[in-house]
């Protein structure tokens, strides 16, 4: 069986990829590649990023999770969101194979389990069990699978409801679980989600923490995701955060499924922290 590496947000940042990837398959050629999500955006090679991820996967190395800013990018791409001032997604926009790099984009997985280690982009609602949320996110999968996806993009976005319920319907239940697996960082004890707060863990807003320190009941499995690059790398027990900030001029991580073993790139700063 091939060595699996998961690796965090690439955000368009392709040379570093590269980079990242010749110096793993320089000691281990047959590498597997299972990303975080946020593929695109904000770094300045996203078609690279693309082609270069969709051409692993399809040759049977490498699969990936949708982020907020993969689902962003179909939403734009389709006229239903307007492009944000800081966006670098021109690239694909205008691409040749613009098409089949979208429709290949919003066939990927919201949640991927690999050896008792599920893959998401954000967090994992700390109610769920592994094999419920693996339930959830094929919800998910297959609304954007299916004939009305485009209608279902119009109605996914909005912070309401932030509280997950088994008895939700609808865009409701689908736009709750999209949220905590691509959006949450912070949650209350009673599971009332935050979607305001982007630094590191010490700044919670009162009553609230990190969803990964409250009490979860996917205790049989590690959690690894990305998308908080102000947390940066964790490695614990039973998580693993992945997003170091590459397209701030972090790093790009690739952490080894099997032996932990951590390899990064340094990046330069492609982007600007604003507020």
């Amino acid at each position: 069986m091939p060595v699996t590496y998961f690796i965090g947000d690439i955000q368009g940042c392709a040379t570093e990829l590269r980079q990242l990837l010749t110096l793993i398959e320089a000691t281990t050629p047959d590498a597997r590649y299972l990303f975080a999500g946020d593929l695109v955006n904000r770094g300045p090679e996203s078609l690279d990023s693309l082609r270069l991820i969709r051409s692993l996967q399809q040759q049977g190395r490498a699969d990936s999770v949708l982020g907020n800013h993969d689902l962003h990018l179909l939403a734009v791409a389709h006229g239903i969101r307007p492009s944000h001032k800081d966006d670098t997604l021109q690239d694909i926009l205008q691409a040749p194979d613009r098409e089949a790099l979208l429709s290949w984009l919003r066939q990927r997985p919201m949640a991927i389990m690999e050896q008792q280690h599920l893959l998401i982009h954000a967090g994992l609602y700390p109610a769920w069990s592994a094999s419920q949320t693996l339930q959830l996110a094929g919800e998910v999968e297959n609304m954007l699978r299916g004939d009305g996806w485009l209608d279902f993009l119009r109605h996914m976005y909005g912070n309401q409801p932030d509280v997950w319920n088994d008895d939700l319907q609808g865009d409701d239940r689908l736009r709750c679980i999209i949220n905590a697996l691509t959006r949450m960082r912070f949650c209350d004890q009673s599971g009332r989600m935050d979607f305001t707060i982007k630094d590191g863990a010490a700044s919670a807003p009162p009553a609230y923490l990190p969803w990964f320190d409250l009490p979860r009941r996917s205790t049989d499995c590690t959690v690894v995701f990305g998308h908080w690059s102000t947390l940066g790398l964790v490695l614990r027990p039973n998580l693993i955060s992945l997003d170091t900030g590459c397209v701030w001029g972090g790093k790009l991580t690739a952490v080894c499924l099997e032996t932990r073993q951590v390899i990064q790139i340094d990046s330069p700063q492609h982007r600007k922290p604003g507020r």
